[in-house]
């Protein structure tokens, strides 16, 4: 039977993007990657998220912001082979915006991760949420040849925006436009824009369209599985303190 899963980011514009310019020789040989990304920024929640601060409940910064993510990063550089991690809960009040009440945070706050991929290329993911003022989104490629900049104002690769960026030896990244012909590939969608249901949309027209002519272009549902298995490997670490296999 063929699946579908929400690892919508895989078909947002400027990943496809990046995942050409790294086959190009963009930054030549990948030689490490970085991304930083806040999630709630700051101690106030809207109440529709609230349930995302009882770690019982499951959705929550490591099975969402840090998932999507590493997804992304794992999409176009490649698995993680192994891992260290630390999960850490450091503000465990919030308010609720439209009450005013404190409620009781039981899920993990800060997210960090640091390992090797299967290519060699050295890997880390900060994710953190409320905190004041830090960086939404940051993933940096470095290679031997250049560095590949992408950003969002949130660590939702999967919804928000994204800009690209790059450059070579020591210049300063320059914005680099996605093509037009990656912008538009599904033309019914091109009046979404930067809506947090484009990238939705274009896994869907994707999937209709392996269907129709025999491909598989789009996360099935091993992809999500793989995906939860180095999630589960981010837990064994953070709660054992020991590198781990992805």
């Amino acid at each position: 039977m063929r699946t579908v899963v929400g690892l919508q980011a895989r078909q947002a514009p400027a990943v496809e993007f990046v995942r050409e310019l790294l086959s190009d020789g963009y930054v030549g040989e990948v030689l490490s990657t970085t991304m930083v990304g806040l999630s709630v920024p700051g101690g106030v929640v809207g109440q529709p998220n609230a349930y995302m601060l009882d770690k019982a409940n499951g959705a929550n910064v490591l099975s969402i912001a840090v998932g999507h993510s590493l997804d992304t990063l794992s999409y176009v550089l490649g698995e993680f082979a192994d891992l260290s991690a630390v999960s850490d809960l450091r503000r465990p009040l919030i308010t609720i915006e439209e009450t005013g009440e404190q409620i009781v945070k039981t899920a993990a706050d800060q997210i960090a991760v640091i390992g090797t991929l299967t290519s060699g290329a050295t890997a880390s993911i900060h994710v953190r949420e409320a905190v004041a003022g830090g960086t939404g989104f940051l993933w940096e490629i470095n290679g031997t040849g250049g560095t590949l900049r992408i950003t969002a104002d949130a660590a939702y690769p999967e919804i928000y925006p994204l800009t690209v960026a790059g450059a070579h030896r020591q210049d300063e990244p320059a914005e680099l436009a996605v093509p037009a012909a990656l912008r538009q590939k599904w033309l019914p969608l091109t009046g979404l824009g930067g809506a947090p249901a484009g990238n939705v949309g274009r896994a869907y027209a994707a999937f209709a369209a392996d269907i129709d002519n025999g491909t598989h272009t789009v996360p099935d549902f091993a992809d999500a599985v793989a995906r939860h298995e180095v999630i589960a490997a981010i837990e064994r670490s953070a709660a054992s303190g020991e590198r781990v296999k992805a």
